[in-house]
């Protein structure tokens, strides 16, 4: 791997941005009312039965929790502090293990070590010039034969959208998963037409094993 990147340089803006919200979700732009839909969809069929989820960039907890509420034993980080420190207030009792990690120096010990793997906005969150590195610390966290399972905007270029973030993903940028060894198992692409990011992806990848 190259130079690790900071997370300072890439999104250094997430901490502060959740810290002036005071508790109000509406003031996080990103944040649902509960779990990503496209989750819950998929959670219907995959039950955790004990297995162990690593939710990447969770913000503020919901789709960890639902995670943990499906029978996953859940690890959920975020760069920024104050997300976690939210989540945890919101979701007191949980079975979650929430910590502040940074996702491109993440934990030795973390590397090869889920069963499945849920990224959910942040790969989108991120410039491009770092989506390689970030796909690659992504599929990292799975283990032999593990699922990483992506919900995604998508764009049909691979041309750098002027405006952002967000910045949707290309085909490109999604192959990167394959170029490593995973293999797309299943693919869900959906519509949202009120949003200016009306195209999206579910795919569930699996680790070489």
């Amino acid at each position: 791997m190259s130079e690790k990147i900071s997370a300072a340089d890439t999104y250094d803006w997430f901490d502060p941005l959740y810290a002036r919200a005071e508790g109000d979700m509406t003031q996080v732009p990103w944040a649902l009312s509960g779990p990503a839909p496209a989750l819950v969809d998929w959670l219907a069929k995959n039950q955790g039965q004990g297995r162990s989820a690593v939710v990447v960039g969770c913000g503020l907890g919901d789709d960890a929790e639902a995670l943990a509420a499906a029978g996953f034993e859940v690890t959920a980080f975020d760069v920024a502090g104050s997300a976690i420190s939210w989540a945890k207030q919101r979701f007191p009792d949980s079975l979650v293990t929430y910590t502040a990690a940074d996702l491109f120096n993440l934990p030795a010990d973390w590397l090869g070590k889920f069963d499945l793997v849920f990224e959910f906005r942040t790969l989108q969150a991120l410039p491009v010039t770092v989506r390689t590195e970030a796909v690659e610390q992504v599929a990292a966290l799975a283990k032999p034969g593990g699922a990483v399972l992506v919900v995604t905007y998508t764009r049909d270029s691979d041309e750098v959208p002027d405006d952002g973030p967000p910045w949707p993903l290309s085909e490109l940028e999604l192959a990167h998963f394959e170029a490593l060894g995973l293999s797309a198992i299943a693919r869900k692409r959906f519509q949202k037409k009120s949003s200016r990011f009306g195209d999206r992806a579910r795919i569930q990848y699996q680790a070489p094993g």
